[in-house]
């Protein structure tokens, strides 16, 4: 083993029909765009696609457990009609079909679909239950979580009726979710998301579970920590490794000798491994006792529809929905931008942005007509790993799905999910959520954030979207309208931090004035730029209309997609619109009435001149 002396391997796109793969540590490369892994090396090969995808799979079970979790701790015991290896299978069997979806004609990037965190808070909110979070921390003493004790709560018929409701939320949430898709709605609002809107989000998402993975964490600190030091040093420190030349090259290369950096592309499945072992040698009782708790398990079982219960469509369930559908739409795209940083991709046109909502709420619908609680949407810690290993690939996320869809027919063998320590939960959390903190804080050197507007947009969004949810878990009684759906959806909305900080830096950032320079539009490049990078704007919409561009059997139906839902389809896009254009002077406001022409520069005072 050697360690090479070049900088890091970096993300290159590989084209349209294998995406994305690491690449090799050359010299000095004229173009890197032509530098990808499929242009020198060819498509990432099936062996390290294979542990890429088991890297990714296990990334999805910690949070699908992690979710499942933290319902079923604030429900009764013995509520469940149906086992909780059953719950996860059906799960797991909707997250593997969203994600091949997803992958396939969504918005084609390689997106693991999982049971979000956005969907939890409206669960917990219809079952009459303060969310799982009253942790007690005096000095280093581990948390609690409670469950409703007292005289007044809700017999376990209710408990059956408020699960349903659960299920129904669900699915109007999906049909929400596939009806905005369907008109291109979010694929115009995400035309107005500049820097200062993606930045308060990723932010915001990074911190919004910090308190549920500290919670899992405290089950036991010792194991947490060694393993998010095991996965720092391997992806960090040993990043740059290289290993003797790899078995898996191509023929087409065998007069090329290939290094790998092992130890960063396998820097979660290698130290996940070793802290599961060593748990097990210990004989740590550290597993979810909710999940793996002795139950009647099929080997195989064909998940289909309302197998159980029928989802309850109330007022209540109606309002939920809608909560759900936004947060998880709003969580959606910022992890679309985010998954297109990481992978050194322009942003999604307004097409792929469509196409992935739409499908992603499908996959909701189905996950609320299986009996699942949580719907499905693009996973922050599956993309933060993609980061993490410097490494993504179309047939990895395919992989990822078909696996999952296999494994979900099993209930038998998903149980064995709810073997995965507590402190794994948490240790995986934990590092995954830093990488999305940290793209989010690297987005405000696109604007200047120097300007006095700025600041202002910056420091509200984020102060504001976790103070409010805060507040209303301490004072639940202070919103109470006298309507119960109107309550349900307004506490809803307003104990989700990734919506709250997505409406409001939508918000303020396209209704307070600024030049597009102030607001990180693209329009100037700072001086250390090379002249190839002058030139990516064009370079990028090219590489944009090969990336997102749909499969070819597709291609060929565009034709004859009825004009309401032509914006599913690519389209030639007015070369003005495109970021990179000729910065124009003055300032704009996208959604102000009369500021979309432009102002006196003397209108306003910059305080930071």
């Amino acid at each position: 083993m050697s360690r090479s002396q070049s900088p890091p391997t970096q993300l290159r796109s590989v084209g349209s029909q294998e995406a994305l793969a690491p690449l090799p540590t050359q010299p000095a490369v004229q173009n890197p765009s032509s530098s990808s892994w499929a242009s020198l090396w060819g498509p990432p090969p099936w062996g390290l696609s294979c542990l890429l995808a088991l890297q990714h799979f296990l990334v999805l079970a910690s949070v699908l457990c992690a979710s499942h979790l933290l319902l079923l701790r604030s429900l009764p015991p013995g509520i469940l009609s149906y086992s909780p290896a059953h719950l996860l299978a059906s799960s797991l069997f909707s997250c593997g079909v969203s994600t091949t979806l997803q992958t396939w004609m969504g918005s084609r990037l390689p997106l693991v679909q999982v049971p979000s965190f956005e969907f939890l808070a409206p669960a917990l909110m219809l079952t009459n239950q303060k969310p799982p979070l009253a942790i007690q921390t005096p000095g280093n003493s581990s948390g609690t979580l409670h469950l409703c004790e007292r005289p007044g709560c809700h017999s376990l018929e209710l408990w059956n009726n408020s699960l349903r409701e659960v299920s129904g939320a669900v699915v109007v949430s999906g049909l929400l979710q596939g009806t905005l898709g369907l008109l291109g709605a979010p694929g115009r609002l995400f035309r107005h998301c500049g820097p200062l809107v993606l930045a308060p989000s990723l932010v915001v998402a990074g911190l919004s579970i910090h308190r549920e993975v500290a919670l899992f964490c405290s089950s036991h600190w010792g194991m947490a920590l060694l393993l998010i030091l095991l996965m720092v040093v391997c992806s960090q420190h040993l990043g740059s490794c290289q290993l003797p030349p790899c078995p898996w090259r191509p023929a087409s290369t065998s007069s090329t000798r290939t290094c790998m950096p092992a130890f960063r592309l396998l820097s979660v499945v290698v130290p996940v491994a070793c802290v599961w072992v060593i748990s097990a040698l210990l004989g740590l009782s550290i597993i979810p006792w909710e999940l793996s708790a002795p139950s009647e398990a099929l080997w195989f079982w064909l998940p289909h529809p309302v197998e159980w219960v029928w989802p309850s469509l109330t007022p209540r369930a109606l309002a939920a929905g809608i909560s759900m559908a936004l947060a998880a739409s709003i969580s959606s795209l910022a992890c679309y931008a985010l998954c297109g940083q990481l992978l050194h991709l322009p942003s999604p046109p307004p097409h792929a942005c469509s196409r992935g909502l739409g499908l992603e709420g499908l996959g909701s619908v189905l996950a609320g007509l299986l009996g699942s609680p949580l719907g499905t949407a693009s996973s922050f810690p599956n993309v933060s790993t993609v980061g993490l290993v410097q490494a993504g690939s179309r047939r990895v996320a395919h992989l990822v799905g078909l696996f999952c869809m296999g494994l979900g027919l099993s209930p038998k063998l998903t149980r064995l999910l709810a073997t995965i320590p507590l402190p794994v939960l948490g240790g995986v959390l934990a590092v995954t959520q830093a990488v999305v903190l940290g793209t989010g804080f690297s987005n405000f050197h696109l604007a200047d954030i120097d300007s006095g507007r700025n600041v202002f947009i910056v420091g509200f969004c984020i102060f504001m979207a976790l103070l409010l949810p805060r507040w209303l878990r301490d004072t639940p009684v202070l919103l109470s309208t006298g309507w119960s759906p109107l309550d349900v959806l307004l506490r809803s909305l307003l104990i989700e931090p990734i919506f709250l900080a997505g409406f409001l830096s939508f918000l303020l950032e396209n209704t307070i004035p600024g030049t597009r320079l102030e607001r990180g539009l693209g329009q100037g490049l700072p001086s250390s730029f090379t002249a190839q990078e002058v030139q990516r704007p064009q370079k990028s919409k090219q590489k944009a209309a090969q990336e997102y561009e749909l499969p070819v059997p597709l291609q060929n139906l565009c034709p004859c997609i009825p004009q309401p839902i032509r914006c599913l389809c690519p389209l030639l896009e007015d070369p003005g619109n495109e970021e990179g254009g000729p910065a124009e002077p003055g300032e704009t406001a996208d959604l102000l009435p009369g500021f979309g022409a432009q102002c006196p520069r003397s209108s306003r005072d910059l305080w930071s001149h």
